[in-house]
């Protein structure tokens, strides 16, 4: 049998799982290479052969994708997959003519292909772009059902950046297990909060045994989705969030419209803080796309810790860094929250930066008069580190969704940000899980 000779373009999360849930043990397809984008550093890598199943004794290489074209005409490729979100559609088109005009097939899988069934029933939360508000939506969720006697275990989308057979299925319960997992500031980012709330979550690279694990320790399973990707598992019930903040994203941008029109109930979050015609833009749309879908109206208010730091200082925003950078926003938590206390002025970093983030602004110049809180690496962690600490703010606006003063040395005043979902009128989200919660 002749076998088709296929790259999957990735950024280390979907990519994995389509191989593993489509791809592996497959005798008719040979997969060359995975390619890496967004997330910097994990090209040069390799997929280990103990997660590829046969046929890759040596496991597959991780290549960075700017090395597409050559790769598909050099080893004779038929077909390439593309696997990653939070992608314009012109972008995404783009890619689509470079894979092609270098003579292979461009090819996406959809969710009937790569969804895994559960047990138990499953909640999933995803959003139409990164920086929507899953985090707080999920947190919410799971106090909902834990009051209502539930026992929740998170699954939270992939995040791979070490060593990937360790990673294989990972637990979290406590901030110390995150610490001796080596977690990156992206991870924790993710996993933080839902052990502070109280929920055990789990993540890794093969998903069909983290699900597993999962249910042996569950009543309900709830799926935290990273950047706008759809969900892993088959959800029971399928929540979308969307920002009026980024009014036509929701239909600009693959694959968050794939979760719009999927979804079962979508929230229109941050109406405090967003313009009415732009509130107004988003629900015709999702009408357009989605009409059966049950729509809750929330906002997301902030708080934070010492309000008097912030009246008349010059303040330094550090804000969530994927939200910022692929996901395009050029303000979030931080910076409203800089400017409800009264803030003077703020802080523009650029004069300030260390090390990769000279980089991280050289590639999203669009960044704005803020900095994202980059850690993939220890070097990175260092560099953002050295870049607080030499800039001339007053103060430090903590706007990322863990507490950064824990894990790096910030030696200026600080205030941190949070945040919680905050339905509007009805329906609200108890009315969405009303019958899981029956």
């Amino acid at each position: 049998m002749t076998q088709r000779r296929v790259i999957i373009m990735g950024a280390a999360g979907r990519d994995f799982h389509n191989f593993n849930t489509f791809f592996r043990g497959r005798t008719d397809v040979k997969i060359i290479a995975f390619t890496a984008a967004q997330i910097p550093d994990i090209d040069g890598r390799v997929y280990p052969a103990a997660l590829c199943g046969e046929g890759y004794p040596n496991g597959i290489p991780i290549v960075a994708e700017e090395e597409l074209a050559d790769l598909i005409v050099r080893e004779k490729v038929n077909d390439v997959v593309f696997a990653y979100s939070d992608i314009s559609y012109p972008n995404l088109m783009n890619k689509s003519a470079l894979v092609m005009a270098a003579g292979a097939n461009f090819m996406m899988l959809g969710p009937d292909d790569t969804m895994i069934p559960s047990k138990k029933p499953v909640v999933a939360v995803t959003a139409v772009r990164t920086g929507c508000g899953k985090s707080q939506t999920t947190r919410r969720v799971a106090d909902i059902l834990r009051s209502a006697g539930k026992r929740v275990v998170v699954i939270r989308h992939p995040m791979p950046y070490g060593d990937l057979v360790k990673q294989r299925v990972q637990r979290f319960a406590s901030i110390e297990e995150m610490a001796a997992q080596n977690c990156t500031i992206e991870e924790m980012e993710e996993y933080e909060h839902h052990i502070v709330s109280g929920s055990v979550v789990f993540a890794g690279v093969d998903y069909q045994a983290i699900l597993e694990q999962a249910e042996k320790q569950a009543d309900v399973i709830l799926w935290d989705g990273g950047n706008n990707d759809f969900p892993f598992f088959k959800p029971d019930l399928h929540i979308t969030v969307v920002d009026p903040l980024r009014p036509g994203h929701e239909v600009g941008y693959f694959p968050g419209e794939v979760n719009l029109r999927r979804a079962n109930a979508i929230i229109i979050n941050k109406i405090e803080s967003a313009h009415p015609e732009d509130v107004d833009e988003v629900r015709q749309n999702i009408r357009l796309a989605n009409p059966s879908a049950m729509v809750i109206d929330a906002a997301s208010p902030v708080s934070v810790d010492f309000p008097e730091r912030l009246s008349g200082m010059r303040a330094l925003v550090v804000e969530d860094g994927p939200t910022l950078t692929h996901g395009e926003m050029n303000f979030g938590a931080g910076i409203v929250a800089a400017q409800k206390f009264g803030c003077a002025d703020l802080v523009d970093p650029r004069p300030f930066l260390q090390g990769k983030l000279v980089e991280t602004f050289e590639k999203y110049p669009d960044i704005g008069v803020l900095l994202p809180a980059m850690g993939y690496s220890p070097q990175q962690v260092k560099d953002l580190e050295d870049t607080i600490n030499s800039s001339d703010a007053d103060v430090v606006v903590i706007g990322t969704p863990i507490d950064l003063r824990r894990i790096i040395d910030i030696r200026k005043p600080t205030v941190r940000v949070t945040y919680e979902l905050q339905e509007i009128g009805r329906p609200n989200l108890t009315d969405a899980l009303a019958k899981l919660l029956r």
